[in-house]
């Protein structure tokens, strides 16, 4: 089927698009730097609607809707917290649903959360009309195919991405047209203790590995000292720019993967126009819905997955909190448990968690007695492998409670070290050497 020539003539402007909502719907926000900020924000100018329940992961930029006046016209549930979220949901005006990232398109499929409207962006149709999610796939392709309505920024600098990412025109409803550049997440600047870390982790890295790496300066940390590995693979839910001179010079080559071998396969990308202009038409990185990126039966199957993940704390026992600092969420679930899991069932497989061993400029320890009242734990202590600091790292698989205390103590700061110790023998009753 070709793409009707006259396809632009369909073109409305962002209040006559987002006019398809009503009150009482349920809609799904497109995320991370595929947020579609222009239809939010007619949206979010609507004085005439109520009740409008909000779906969505991280989005980035402004979010109208959920400012303290907007309460009653829109009430958002986030499945991943983003940064500007994190007070509405703090303040009790915004809801959180803790659920696995893989877990998330069921939600929709299976009419547990009955969508009726999903707002996207998109990558301009090609010659057969065909769109694409271009740097979200995610959780977007269940929302898209799924709702009754599906309302399109289509944005002429999104990138047409390979994969399960397509999206007809013709399944758009209403859509409005725009040139404007994504929403960026330039890569954070690279301390100290990050390079501790990045090196540590960086050598327990065989050749062949298939790797799974999260946002942030720890896993560019990482990926920065790789260049002298070899045949290395991506299969993971995101990447970021730092990824981009491994494959460019040869050091993952995705040759001995056994899911989608040859080529690298993520459900998003979050990072700058470098990141989007590679992914752009390029045949060799897959975008897949994050059920089957975060698939466990999936993960296994790929040899030697090292999955590095980050936590807010880690209890002496091995429970990782990563989604909350108290009771307050600061995050979510996502596909931590997803990937922990899965490297542990892959032969050879490395389940990784980094942290550093303190916080709030070395006062505070992150390697704890307990974990704080509220606190989530993402990671259960019988999932949790090896946790690495800039002390070093350790294996806790298969420890007893005295064994796994002694181990975290030993990477913990050493100036918490002796008080960790006491608290332990007070609470378990057994000393620690």
């Amino acid at each position: 089927m070709k793409l009707d020539p006259a396809w632009k003539s369909r073109e409305m402007s962002p209040a006559d698009a987002v006019s398809l909502i009503q009150s009482g719907h349920r809609v799904f926000i497109h995320g991370a730097s595929a947020t579609p900020t222009p239809l939010i924000e007619a949206m979010s100018a609507r004085n005439d609607l109520e009740d409008v329940y909000l779906y969505h992961l991280h989005t980035q930029g402004p979010h109208p809707f959920a400012e303290p006046e907007r309460a009653g016209h829109f009430i958002s549930n986030s499945l991943f917290v983003g940064k500007p979220m994190r007070q509405a949901v703090r303040e009790g005006r915004a809801d959180f649903t803790p659920i696995f990232l893989s877990d998330v398109p069921r939600l929709f499929t299976s009419g547990r959360v009955p969508l009726d409207v999903a707002i996207v962006q998109l990558s301009p149709p090609d010659d057969h009309g065909h769109c694409t999610l271009g740097v979200s796939v995610d959780t977007a392709l269940a929302a898209v195919r799924t709702a009754r309505i599906v309302i399109a920024e289509i944005n002429e600098q999104m990138p047409r991405t390979a994969g399960h990412s397509v999206v007809p025109i013709n399944c758009v409803h209403a859509f409005i047209r725009t040139n404007r550049p994504l929403i960026s997440h330039p890569c954070g600047k690279e301390g100290e203790v990050e390079s501790q870390i990045g090196s540590i982790i960086a050598d327990l890295i065989p050749d062949g590995a298939t790797l799974q790496m999260g946002i942030g300066n720890i896993p560019d940390a990482v990926l920065r000292r790789l260049g002298d590995k070899h045949d290395l693979g991506i299969h993971t839910e995101m990447f970021s720019d730092t990824l981009i001179p491994l494959i460019e010079n040869g050091v993952v080559t995705n040759r001995f993967k056994k899911v989608h071998p040859y080529r690298t396969v993520t459900a998003f990308v979050a990072g700058s126009k470098p990141l989007f202009d590679f992914v752009h038409n390029n045949a060799l990185v897959e975008f897949h819905p994050c059920d089957r990126t975060n698939d466990t039966s999936l993960i296994r199957k790929n040899p030697k997955v090292v999955a590095i993940n980050s936590a807010i704390e880690i209890d002496l026992t091995g429970q990782v909190c990563a989604d909350s600092i108290g009771h307050h969420i600061f995050s979510g679930i996502g596909g931590q448990m997803d990937f922990i899991h899965g490297a542990a069932l892959s032969e050879g497989g490395l389940p990784i968690i980094a942290i550093p061993s303190t916080a709030k400029q070395g006062s505070v320890s992150r390697l704890v007695p307990r974990l704080k009242e509220g606190a989530g734990v993402v990671t259960t202590r019988g999932h949790v492998h090896w946790v690495v600091t800039e002390y070093g790292a350790v294996n806790l698989w298969g420890l007893t409670l005295r064994q796994r205390a002694e181990a975290l103590i030993s990477i913990a700061h050493p100036d918490f070290r002796a008080e960790l110790r006491r608290e332990v023998n007070e609470m378990r009753h057994f000393t620690l050497s």
